[in-house]
């Protein structure tokens, strides 16, 4: 019998042979570091300081809290909540659903954002899905804090800041929504940054950010930060605080751009004061260390997009949320508010 030429018997049996399942992306590998740019970077966190995996398998980590006795972060697909303390081999889940408690089309990313604790000890929560901010009541229950502005419903909020007077600001970009600003459900026309006062009093308080994410307060509570993660120009504000709670004098105070520009992931999203008053911001690279002044004094370069960051324990160890992964770090500061 006459044979076929090679070409053709190969393309025959590759013809033949069954089609094999498409691969999957191997996942994320767990290896944080630490990068020193700065001698004042060295009183911040030790020498022989490295980062932890605490918890893994995330589709998307958020927003992390210390909450009674462990951290408490989101994952903001999955519409959970789930918590870790040390001694625990994997996080448990803590409240599912977390941020649309009903289901409701027209949304991307549904579940919690943001996360705090007020001075009653009670959680506050950036629910996407509920397009409010709400509080966890001693019972369980749920009350919403605030849901609209002038009738309309927000966007998604994202994340919040907390004043000793009472007064929360918060963020409210539309990344929970399908499309984003094309979303067909946005109701406002801006992505704004809000003040709620405790007697519910709603204030639009900036409004010409394209997508603010992150905010902290400064340990005097005399300027606010605001991260900006605008691909096109990522980067974090700085705001004078007025005595009437408004804001005024905005100016950058931290541009990433360049390192961006250099293929690191993610932008600035989350962040946290130390007692102070360095800025641990999230950005290109993972969590970036900046001084009062704006000086980038190191990084916790995680390999991911990073979304959050806060602290917990005694309040020299740092959370950070970063995609797949719940890690920790131990500094040698604490975070703005805790005991010394």
């Amino acid at each position: 019998m006459r044979t076929l030429p090679k070409l053709i018997l190969a393309a025959t049996v590759l013809a033949l042979a069954p089609m094999a399942p498409a691969l999957e992306p191997p996942p994320p590998v767990f290896n944080m570091k630490i990068e020193r740019l700065a001698p004042e970077f060295d009183a911040l966190v030790p020498a022989d300081a490295q980062i932890e995996k605490c918890a893994e398998g995330f589709d998307w980590s958020e927003g992390p809290v210390w909450f009674k006795d462990a951290i408490v972060f989101s994952d903001v697909p999955q519409n959970v909540i789930y918590r870790w303390k040390p001694g625990m081999t994997a996080a448990e889940e803590f409240m599912k659903p977390s941020g649309m408690l009903t289901p409701s089309a027209g949304f991307r990313e549904q579940g919690s954002n943001g996360l705090a604790v007020d001075a009653q000890g009670r959680l506050m929560i950036c629910q996407h899905g509920e397009r409010r901010v709400a509080r966890v009541e001693a019972n369980g229950s749920q009350q919403a804090l605030v849901d609209r502005f002038e009738g309309n419903r927000f966007n998604s909020p994202n994340d919040l800041a907390l004043r000793s007077n009472g007064d929360f600001y918060f963020t409210d970009p539309p990344y929970g929504l399908t499309g984003l600003n094309d979303s067909p459900i946005k109701e406002l026309k801006w992505n704004g940054v809000y003040r709620v006062s405790p007697d519910g009093k709603v204030t639009l308080v900036i409004k010409d950010l394209t997508f603010p994410n992150g905010i902290a307060f400064s340990p005097d509570e005399k300027l606010l930060y605001v991260a900006v993660s605008d691909a096109a120009a990522p980067r974090v504000m700085v705001y004078d605080v007025q005595p009437d709670g408004t804001v005024g004098n905005g100016r950058v105070f931290f541009d990433a751009k360049t390192l961006a520009g250099q293929g690191r992931k993610g932008n600035p999203d989350g962040m946290k004061v130390d007692a102070k008053g360095n800025l641990f911001t999230t950005g290109p690279g993972g969590v970036l260390v900046i001084s009062p002044e704006g000086k980038h004094l190191g990084t916790f370069v995680t390999g991911q997009s990073t979304g959050n960051c806060a602290w917990g324990d005694d309040g020299s160890t740092l959370y950070i949320t970063a995609d797949m992964f719940l890690a920790r770090v131990k500094t040698s500061t604490k975070g703005a508010g805790w005991k010394k």
